[in-house]
């Protein structure tokens, strides 16, 4: 599916490798600096100029770039250090450009088709500029094209032919230091892959290990929805009522409790907001341990629209959901959750660890920051959360997570008929590609496809269940941006894959 991300005064980066059409290619070092041609209009040179910072990586540039081609009010969006990391991390992960064609050049705005080196994924870069006058770019955006410059179908491949190619894959990832976690494939019950690299911890040079836990990110919401769809079945709740049934006026202001219905916090169209706002920022993050303490960030929150009426991903929601839970139930979130999730599946070393307290195998995260020579690492502890919730920030491990899967599909979790619902988008309100705290999507050659994925500084991590192929892909990583390749190659991997497909 085609994304676009154009916005006015926004530097926009949409770096995901290995989507629908790419291939692995071998990994080289880049070429030596080259001149991209393109017309000779004033966008077509400042995307000419772009396209040299993107292809070189070389962060002197970059800094000559944001000075003197972006306008006043781009540049100080963010500080010059934010400019130059996503310099950086453009470069890190595409390892250079090659430049196919031009499809757009005028004056004021100018696109290039062009090949990553590393993944050989087509993409479209596009610089807009402010004025025929000034000829400063106001806004950049990238996004991936249509269909691959090459016509020629991708091979067809055997089962094993897809897990060897999937290891290669990671194997070079790995060894361009681009990935640092562990990766899982299976199909029904039988384990076909499952690889680690990396460290857990780089001060005292720990490896990871197949059962280490990584953080999951926002994956904790499809736990937190399970929770819900349980009690739900019990007639404890419904999905139907709305958010004041269960909860005060202080979570809420009971004009919008009484407009929000546990379904609009399910699958983000409730019209709030993020938890994660400039005042936990300015917050020690030993204030957020229980579920009540984050009541502070959500009860002044105001409506962005009608419950409802449009999609707009919210934090705030699922933490309402596990406020809700422990109404309910009368038991901590946690303990719930434990008790009739984690436990049920198997899930041993899956929960909400504190991070100021010795938890045995965990992962640390870590994240590039890129300078004139390289990039060195910063760790994430004083960065995310000390203790996860209802939002994310959990722990848990490939193997759990395969557990959780095989949970989930079994009915050993819910019935047959409410993970029907959880696992089905919601178009009646205004959620296509979410259900109840699961992502959806449907595409030709894959059948369903439902998870979630997971991210921050030093997280990244992915859940994808392919119900009518019977494959599970796990993939968790302690490095930024580190799961996005490897979900998309296995994708494009078992878009080729020969063998019968398993129906759930």
């Amino acid at each position: 599916m085609k994304r676009i991300a154009i916005q006015s005064m926004a530097f926009v980066f949409l770096c995901q490798l290995a989507v629908r059409h790419s291939h692995c290619e071998s990994l080289e070092k880049p070429s030596a600096s080259q001149q991209f041609s393109l017309p000779d209009t004033p966008a077509g040179r400042q995307l000419s100029r772009l396209l040299q910072v993107y292809d070189t990586g070389k962060l002197s540039l970059a800094r000559a770039f944001v000075k003197e081609s972006m306008s006043e009010s781009f540049r100080t969006m963010v500080p010059m250090e934010a400019h130059l990391h996503e310099f950086g991390l453009f470069h890190d992960l595409t390892r250079g450009l090659e430049l196919i064609s031009v499809p757009e050049c005028n004056e004021l705005a100018a696109t290039a088709l062009v090949k990553y080196r590393f993944s050989g994924e087509i993409w479209n870069i596009r610089v807009e500029l402010e004025s025929k006058s000034s000829h400063l770019v106001k806004a950049i955006a990238t996004w991936p094209a249509d269909r691959p410059a090459d016509p020629i179908p991708l091979p067809k491949l055997t089962g094993q032919q897809v897990v060897d190619e999937l290891a290669r894959y990671v194997d070079k990832l790995a060894q361009a230091d681009l990935f640092s976690g562990v990766v899982l494939l299976a199909k029904a019950d039988k384990l076909l892959l499952l690889k680690v690299y990396g460290q857990a911890s780089k001060s005292f040079s720990i490896p990871n290990r197949l059962d280490t836990k990584f953080n999951l990110g926002s994956m904790n919401k499809m736990f937190t929805a399970v929770a819900i769809a349980q009690l739900v079945e019990q007639g404890k709740l419904s999905y139907d009522h709305p958010v004041g049934d269960y909860l005060g006026s202080d979570w809420l202001a009971p004009e919008i409790a009484g407009k929000v219905k546990v379904a609009h916090l399910l699958c983000h169209t409730s019209g709030l907001g993020n938890i994660f706002t400039e005042r936990f920022q300015k917050s020690s993050r030993t204030l957020y341990r229980a579920v009540e303490d984050y009541k502070p960030l959500v009860a002044d929150q105001k409506l962005a629209f009608e419950p409802g009426m449009k999609w707009q991903y919210s934090n705030a929601g699922f933490l309402l959901l596990g406020a809700i839970i422990e109404k309910v139930t009368g038991q901590s979130y946690f303990d719930y959750v434990c008790e009739n999730v984690f436990e049920p599946a198997g899930m041993k070393d899956s929960d909400s660890y504190e991070m100021d307290r010795p938890v045995p195998n965990l992962a640390i995260g870590y994240d590039k920051e890129f300078n004139d020579n390289g990039y060195t690492f910063k760790n994430n502890l004083f960065e995310h959360l000390i203790k996860g919730c209802p939002a994310g920030g959990g722990f848990s491990t490939a193997g759990d997570l395969l557990k959780f899967s095989e949970a989930l599909r079994s009915g050993r979790l819910v019935s047959a008929a409410t993970r029907d619902v959880l696992l089905s988008p919601k178009p009646e309100l205004n959620s296509q590609t979410y259900g109840y705290g699961f992502e959806t999507e449907k595409e030709e050659g894959l059948g369903r496809i439902v998870g979630h994925s997971g991210g921050f500084t030093g997280i990244s991590s992915r859940l994808d269940m392919y119900l009518d192929l019977g494959y599970t892909v796990a993939v968790l990583s302690n490095y930024s941006h580190g799961s996005q390749a490897i979900v998309g190659k296995a994708k494009q991997l078992l878009r080729q894959c020969s063998e019968p497909k398993g129906e759930e």
